[in-house]
């Protein structure tokens, strides 16, 4: 799938999984019990029936029970530390019967894995896990069927565990899957929804784990794009403008003849040196002077939400109800706002990094990507060669948080090694890293509230500007209603796109610090004001769950305030409770205490959802009170984290996660939804700490000032 397709998708609420493309794989494996499956439109709630019997090239993941007993799960989704190599070895080992230790998960490689459009979106669980349960399912009736046979008795009379398959009556009569899979080609296609176990029989499901490749990467052996090393490699380095689009316009090389063995790539605007030395090539590349053709710049990072307001009217009705001019009538008090958002880095522990090399006509690569099947693709319309001539291996990403759906280092590690005719490693700078990362958009929301005297709303007007819809239909109450999306194609100075639960961040501050307004001047309490007003009884029980277990109603010492905000995403309803501590000298915002509660429905793994929670919790507060990208035009100011602030373990308060018991039901996301609510809860806090109401984040001590003053 195409990026650009992806940030479309990545700005609204995905509620079912993304088309497949149709490939055949089954070739390539040897003996044993294949099920196949279409992650589709399948549900835990739906007969499936999608897929024909004669039809199994129709399938984008399946499992493997291999003649020597072990299971391999082979799925186009990839691994970049939110932990599904974990939840879904959890999910199938549990349906078999088997210690998580023999399942293996093969994941994102372009010639052993079925299509995938990529790992992003929190999908994978809501989406992957189910059907993965089913196709283990349906795998544990088979090895039970072959075992009734096997021993001449009825199926009812035997017993699974720890996979080993034995009668009931006569634990000694027992045969493992080794001995059943062996010699035999068993290939089933998931037709129909199989017997699949309820949360009393789970022994994997819901305990906590810790993730399976936890000591490969503490002790440093799992590998990354920039591990690998081939024979003959050479580093490449790119020369880069200093202004993002810039067009080449005369190239200098001249100072290269000082470099003993460094070669000159210039093809299109690609200009890059190459060496056998990563700091000879660093060093080489910057003698080499090139000559850019900058595109004008319109705005800089404290101009561009009016840039914004002024250059963009076309919009569409996201959701709307009733009438406004009814609302308005009907309310004491009618409040209007603006909160702002500006540009955020994704700023990955790892930076884009891709490693390849060409054997006759055909790409192979190890590449940085969330996406290997758009990789592929984008790699073979560079090349222009067959898409089956490309191969993207799996490996393992250093963080991605939506900014590896883009493939830029990809295209020009494998046109330098096309160029060269040399295996190559280009490791992006952090300064190339923040140039070129496709930033979350800034953004505008215009807001207007209206409530009646009794603490009732009658009116919400939301009006977006840049940040998507996602996660903003409604969950208060409110019969007037409308909610706009304003968005124009290219009208960023630099690139932009998906970054952990885009637009939602900005969404959520904006509404959850509006909410928090309009209880103020109706005189209630926050957590009152939303209780009575909130019309979704999920979001109620989350809320009651996290302001119990956080203390609402405790005594606040001198300095300190309490701050609420909600969300949705992914399917999952979040609740977060924030305390932080404001000194009216300074500015300063320090967060003393947060609290998240969720309802994700079944939780496979209360050790990954935590740490994804906290994970999540910890970037938000960057964005909330830290991270703002510095720019005019194209040229981005921000290139390191000596004036790129992101949150540092001095700065994280105290944080628990709860979530609602519901392990009966479907899964839902938990990757992404914890960090929606990050900023709202903060902004709340702060103005209940000191009375500053500040409308803009990052939080910082300069805008705490001057809202103070204001006030």
């Amino acid at each position: 799938m195409k990026p650009d397709k992806i940030d479309e998708l990545y700005f609204s609420d995905v509620n079912e999984p993304i088309s497949l493309d149709r490939r055949d794989f089954l070739k390539k494996l040897g003996g044993g019990i294949i099920v196949v499956f279409c992650l589709g439109k399948m549900s835990l709630l739906d007969g499936w029936g999608q897929n024909k019997s004669d039809d199994t090239p129709n399938f984008n993941a399946y499992i493997h029970i291999k003649e020597d007993g072990r299971i391999n799960c082979y799925t186009g989704k990839i691994e970049m530390g939110q932990g599904i190599i974990t939840s879904l070895a959890q999910v199938v080992a549990d349906e078999l019967g088997v210690p998580i230790n023999l399942v293996d998960m093969v994941m994102g490689d372009t010639e052993l894995c079925p299509y995938d459009a990529g790992t992003w979106g929190s999908l994978t669980t809501r989406f992957a896990d189910p059907v993965l349960r089913a196709a283990a399912a349906e795998a544990r009736e088979i090895l039970i069927d072959l075992a009734a046979t096997k021993f001449g008795v009825s199926e009812a009379s035997l017993k699974l565990d720890n996979g080993i398959i034995c009668e009931t009556e006569n634990p000694s009569n027992k045969v493992t899957y080794a001995e059943l899979t062996e010699g035999k080609r068993i290939v089933k296609n998931l037709e129909k929804k199989p017997t699949i176990k309820k949360a009393s029989e789970f022994k994997l499901i819901g305990k906590p784990i810790i993730s399976t490749d936890a000591i490969a990467k503490v002790t440093g052996t799992a590998m990354y794009s920039g591990d690998i090393k081939l024979p003959g490699m050479v580093y490449a380095t790119v020369v880069r403008p200093k202004v993002v689009g810039s067009k080449k316009v005369q190239v200098d090389a001249s100072q290269l003849e000082s470099f003993f063995g460094v070669e000159l790539i210039n093809e299109g605007d690609l200009v890059a040196v190459v060496h056998s030395d990563p700091e000879v090539a660093t060093k080489a590349a910057r003698k080499v002077k090139v000559t850019w053709n900058a595109p004008e710049q319109k705005m800089d990072n404290e101009t561009i939400f009016k840039y914004l307001e002024d250059n963009i009217s076309d919009n569409n009705i996201f959701q709307e109800g009733g009438l406004l001019e009814v609302g308005k009538a009907a309310s004491e008090y009618v409040i209007k706002a603006q909160y702002q958002d500006g540009y955020k880095a994704h700023a990955p522990m790892e930076t884009h990094t891709a490693t390849c090399y060409f054997e006759d006509d055909k790409l192979t690569i190890w590449t940085s990507t969330q996406t290997p099947f758009g990789t592929q693709d984008q790699l073979a319309k560079a090349l222009e060669i067959p898409k089956e001539n490309v191969h993207v291996k799996q490996i393992f990403l250093g963080g991605g948080f939506g900014g590896k759906i883009y493939n830029q280092q990809a295209i020009e590690a494998a046109l330098i090694a096309k160029s060269c005719k040399k295996p190559v490693q280009l490791v992006w700078s952090r300064r190339e890293e923040f140039m070129y990362d496709k930033f979350r958009p800034a953004a505008v929301m215009n807001v207007t509230s209206g409530v009646d005297e009794n603490g009732k709303l009658n009116l919400w007007e939301f009006d977006i500007y840049c940040a998507g819809t996602r996660g903003t239909k409604l969950f208060y109450d409110v019969e007037n209603n409308r909610t706009r999306m304003f968005n124009e194609r290219d009208i960023h100075p630099f690139g932009t796109g998906a970054w952990r639960a885009p637009g939602n961040n900005s969404t959520t501050f904006a509404r959850e610090s509006h909410i928090d307004v309009t209880a103020f001047k109706a005189g209630i309490d926050p957590l009152e004001f939303r209780i009575k007003n909130l019309k979704s009884n999920n979001m109620i029980a989350a809320l009651k769950l996290g302001a119990e277990k956080f203390g609402w109603n405790r005594t606040k010492k001198e300095g300190h305030g309490f701050g609420i905000a909600l969300g949705e995403d992914a399917g999952t309803s979040v609740v977060m409770i924030a305390e932080v501590h404001v000194d009216k000298n300074t500015g300063v915002v320090t967060p003393i205490k947060v609290v998240c509660s969720q309802d994700m429905g079944q939780v496979v793994n209360p050790h990954g959802a935590t740490v994804q929670t906290e994970g999540g919790i910890t970037m938000g507060l960057g964005y909330a009170l830290y991270e703002d990208v510095k720019f005019n035009g194209g040229l981005v100011k921000s290139r390191n984290f000596s004036n790129y602030t992101i949150t540092k373990f001095s700065n994280t308060p105290e944080i628990e996660c709860v979530f609602i018991d519901k392990m009966d039901s479907k899964p839902q996301g938990g990757g992404e939804p914890a960090i929606i609510c990050v900023g709202g809860a903060i902004a709340n806090a702060v103005f209940d700490a000191c009375g500053a109401r500040v409308n803009r984040m990052p939080i910082t001590p300069e805008r705490v000032l001057k809202a103070l003053n204001k006030e």
